[in-house]
Parts: structure tokens; sequence; C-alpha cells
């Protein structure tokens, strides 16, 4: 399946399946129509959003700034935007593939 990724006021929002309390954190890959990430985090205090926001922001290349959860802080399915800073979606899709 491929990511969907959608450009909505400069930014870029898809959708995330978050699996916290992994051994490594890494992109998994897609699952349906979202990025699978795998987190090496508890899902306690914010712990695992905040391990999702780093391990993006890496493998985007970004600032963690240029990364935000919009909706699902509580939940395994997250929708995240992107500030891509110029770079295109073809670019962004091809980062959010697992090494």
């Amino acid at each position: 399946m491929t990511i969907k990724l959608i450009e909505k006021d400069g930014w870029v929002r898809f959708e995330v399946h978050a699996k916290p309390r992994a051994k490594k954190s890494r992109i998994v890959g897609a699952r349906g129509d979202a990025v699978e990430v795998a987190l090496a985090a508890p899902p306690v205090d914010g712990a695992a959003n905040e391990e999702l926001v780093r391990v993006l922001a890496a493998a985007l290349e970004l600032p963690r700034r240029s990364v935000s959860i919009v909706r699902g802080e509580t939940s395994q399915k997250k929708l995240v935007a992107v500030d891509p800073g110029g770079i295109d979606l073809a670019t962004l899709r091809a980062r959010l593939a697992p090494p």
C-alpha cells in the first residue's frame, strides 16, 4: 500500500500507527495508507509521542519543530502534520519508507 499524504495550509498530513514499547524505534512500513512506527518508549507521560516526533523528524531530515501531532495524542492512530520546508511529496514519501 501507499502512504496517503495530504497537503493543507502549507503542511503535509498523514496517518501514523504507533507501536509503543518496541525494542527499537524505527519506521516499520505502511499499514494500509498509514505509516507504522515502532517506538522504544512507553505510552506514559507523553514519552511515546515525543519519541514519535523524534523518529519522524530524523527520518524526514527535518527539525523536530517541523513535526507535530494534530490528532490522537492518547491513541495508537495519530494524525501527524509536517512542515516540509520545500521538500516535495515524492521525497517525503521516500523518506517515510523503512530503511
